[in-house]
């Protein structure tokens, strides 16, 4: 911790760097893959871009550096306009947390890539380290995005897959949840003795979600 802040002062430069490339690609996933499946309204607002400007949300911005969570600005989305409303809404939705598991990816690639190869053998102690120090926090900071957004507590997106997926007849009884939600969600973040039997063991799978993925990249290199 860096007083306050919920992540170390040294390594603020590249948390911050990770969050805003993290938040802006989650973002332009949801719109881009809206504006492909035929609803234009994020279109229309401008954010079917990467501009960090046009998605990122100051005051979710400030929480996650303070508190370990934090959102960006929701991207509309009108599922009228898609010919299948609940298919296309459950892809639109599943296109940003889909983004982060990916960029995690890729970046721990990259970084295998790296320590193999010695890319970074060449420069001077502290580039490299700066380097190893970005990837690293695009890697944790991309997959806690993952798990963090598939949570079924609205805002997040697994609440709106769970929306599209029931059943009509449960919608109301689904909606009716909405109230306590937000109750629930402050209870679990900021409440350490019920954050840790509940979120910190859940965002804990983010260590097999990366040892599958060295399983892979080790095959894909054969190492």
């Amino acid at each position: 911790m860096g007083g306050l802040l919920f992540y170390d002062w040294n390594t603020l430069p590249f948390v911050i760097l990770a969050l805003i490339i993290s938040f802006t690609v989650h973002e332009w996933a949801h719109a881009y893959s809206a504006f492909k499946l035929g609803d234009n309204t994020a279109y229309k607002f401008g954010r079917v871009s990467l501009n960090p400007m046009v998605h990122l949300d100051l005051f979710g911005t400030i929480m996650l550096l303070l508190a370990g969570f934090g959102w960006a600005k929701p991207v509309p989305v009108n599922r009228g306009n898609f010919k299948r409303p609940r298919l296309y809404g459950i892809i639109v939705t599943a296109a940003g947390p889909l983004s982060n598991l990916i960029m995690a990816f890729i970046s721990l690639f990259v970084l295998v890539l790296c320590q193999k190869y010695g890319w970074l053998d060449g420069m001077s102690k502290g580039s490299g380290d700066a380097i190893i120090q970005f990837l690293n926090k695009m890697i944790s900071i991309n997959i806690t995005l993952f798990l963090f957004n598939l949570i079924p507590i609205p805002p997040l997106d697994g609440y709106r897959i769970i929306q599209d997926l029931v059943d009509f007849r449960y919608t109301e009884a689904v909606q009716k949840f909405e109230q306590w939600a937000s109750v629930i969600f402050l209870l679990v973040v900021f409440v350490g003795p019920l954050r840790r039997v509940t979120l910190d063991p859940y965002l804990g799978l983010g260590n097999d979600i990366l040892r599958f993925f060295l399983k892979w990249i080790a095959k894909i290199l054969g190492i």
